[in-house]
């Protein structure tokens, strides 16, 4: 008996630890929705934005802000 309330309360302890912050999906769901309107505001704007004078390089760094998100749904718990 003794050793199944101590097997459950170390889980449920292992568990609770395991958990994320609450911030964590918001901010994970941010790069990836962020990383998305980036790339569809610079196909929309006829490359002339979010930075015009980098030009292609605009689909780079949106995509590299999604890939922050999709790394951190890695990390979820």
């Amino acid at each position: 008996m003794a050793r199944n309330s101590i097997a459950k309360s170390r889980e449920s302890r292992d568990h609770e630890e395991s958990r994320n912050p609450s911030w964590y999906v918001p901010v994970m769901l941010g790069f990836i929705v962020v990383g998305l309107l980036w790339v569809v505001v610079f196909y929309i704007s006829g490359s002339t934005l979010p930075i015009g004078s980098i030009g292609a390089w605009n689909i780079a760094i949106g995509f590299g802000i999604m890939f922050v998100g999709f790394i951190m749904t890695t990390k979820w718990r």
